[in-house]
């Protein structure tokens, strides 16, 4: 029987789990997938309990033949669950800032805490991916909700509630908790959180890397995992994939190719820029830039559907048979509005150029071509802003195949590193459990298997498209936002 780490992620679209050997090797893995709820428009929702049932079914499959040492846990945010005393939810989790409800409260709280304030303290101006405005929708929307609470957590950290019975949150975490949390500080600030929170207990803050505490014996019957191994706070998923790969040194950005598309800039020093959320990072002493795009492969299963579900081996096939530029095709892929760099819940998608000689493969083509053209559009947000781009590091699912990938560089200009290991953040939850029991470096863990560089030949074409792409917003974005206030009107 060897010695192993548990690595669990909970995402938007599914929960993972790894088994992983302290040398690095994937031993087995399991996904359990699950929906998002959308009860109205602009809410994104999912109940928490699933997240525990996941796990505890992920944890039995994968461990009956290890000796399992330590537990890693990660999972999407900032996401806001409110539970009891107990760590049993009200209501079910309010996700990231895919979830767009909280508007009035981004607004009204904007104008009394004052911008530049909130961004001095938190490094972020509220958006829909600050969790404050949403703890602030509970209390004046659900105040029966509101009243019962006593804990907040987030997807990982409610993880690590359930196998540990310790209250904690990260800091990289809480830092997206604006403007509730001090990232000078590196501490809760009384006189805002009191104010947002009322009488719910803020949780202990430590580290991603920090062991919480040890399983305990309901959690260990309930996982069949052994009872006292460790357990490792984690993070957010975004800042768990970095980890994955190794990108979490001033000047490395990683780009992570999933349902939406995430970056993180690591940055010497901490920062703040327009558009973009400044965080404390996932380990003591590190800060970060990050942006995020509200969908992207969510698209392109968005696309999967209407075409009848045909295999993404096809679909790529398709794509890649289609011209650089989609052939003439171009997208806005703000189909759940937008997060960075334009902070814009009521924008809307667009395809333009279409003509009845379009085929699927130009149509995906195109939804490509629009992830990779509002990466670009944030990556110069991070210039703007100060950060600095060294060496880029392509993680998650979408990296599996070339094309996406190729299409990235091809249109940003900048050359990609792929590590052999792209699962992403049950991985690197899985690093974080191997580092509190062994000496472990993740550079031997996940060596870089491929580098992808920008093709000189394509660079005036897609410089033609990102103008192009730049003036779509802007040109149509009162028709989109008169769409997202009254859809149904006649």
């Amino acid at each position: 029987m060897s010695d192993a780490v548990l690595g669990v992620d909970v995402g938007t679209s599914s929960t993972k789990g790894v088994l992983v050997g302290l040398d690095g090797v994937v031993i087995a893995s399991a996904i359990r997938e699950h929906e998002v709820w959308r009860p109205n428009p602009g809410w994104a929702e999912m109940p928490a309990e699933l997240w525990w049932q996941e796990l505890t079914s992920i944890a039995r499959e994968l461990t009956g033949e290890h000796r399992v040492r330590a537990v890693g846990v990660s999972g999407m945010g900032p996401c806001v669950v409110l539970t009891d005393a107990e760590g049993i939810p009200l209501r079910p989790a309010i996700l990231y800032g895919v979830d767009t409800r909280a508007i009035e409260q981004i607004a009204r709280m904007t104008a009394e805490l004052g911008d530049d304030q909130i961004v001095a303290r938190g490094g972020s101006t509220l958006s829909t991916q600050a969790a404050g405005p949403k703890i602030a929708w509970v209390a004046e929307n659900e105040p029966d909700v509101f009243a019962r609470a006593r804990r907040l957590f987030m997807p990982a950290s409610f993880l690590a509630f359930r196998l540990t019975g310790e209250y904690v949150l990260d800091h990289q975490s809480a830092s997206q908790c604006n403007p509730l949390y001090d990232s000078a500080a590196l501490a809760w600030y009384r006189p805002w959180s009191d104010r947002v929170m009322g009488g719910i207990p803020l949780p202990r803050l430590v580290w991603a890397d920090t062991v919480v505490g040890g399983v305990t014996a309901r959690a260990a019957a309930a996982t069949g995992l052994p009872e006292g191994i460790p357990v490792v706070a984690g993070t957010i998923d975004a800042w768990t994939e970095a980890v994955s790969v190794g990108a979490q040194n001033p000047g490395d950005l990683m780009l992570m190719y999933g349902t939406t598309m995430f970056l993180v800039n690591t940055v010497a020093e901490r920062a703040s820029a327009p558009g973009l959320w400044g965080t404390v990072g996932a380990f003591e002493g590190t800060y970060s830039l990050a942006g995020g795009m509200a969908t992207s492969g969510a698209i392109t299963g968005w696309l999967r559907e209407l075409f009848g579900r045909p295999d993404y081996p096809s679909l790529l096939a398709e794509a890649a048979a289609s011209a650089p530029g989609a052939n003439g095709v171009l997208m806005l892929p703000y189909f759940a509005g937008e997060r960075t760099p334009i902070a814009d819940p009521d924008a809307r998608g667009m395809i333009v150029g279409l003509t009845l000689s379009h085929t699927r493969g130009d149509l995906y083509r195109a939804a490509l071509e629009a992830t990779a053209l509002g990466v670009r559009h944030n990556i110069e947000a991070f210039r703007a802003g100060g950060g600095t781009i060294d060496r880029v590091v392509a993680v998650g699912g979408g990296t599996q195949g070339d094309l996406w990938t190729q299409i990235v560089s091809d249109v940003t200009g900048l050359t990609q590193v792929v590590c052999a290991t792209t699962i992403g953040a049950s991985f690197g939850a899985a690093y974080l459990a191997a580092s509190s029991i062994a000496d472990v470096h993740i550079d031997a863990w996940n060596p870089v298997e491929r580098i992808v560089r920008p093709r000189a030949e394509l660079r005036d074409v897609y410089a033609e498209r990102y103008e192009l792409y730049r003036r779509l917003y802007p040109a149509t974005m009162s028709i989109a936002h008169a769409l997202a206030l009254n859809p149904t009107a006649p």
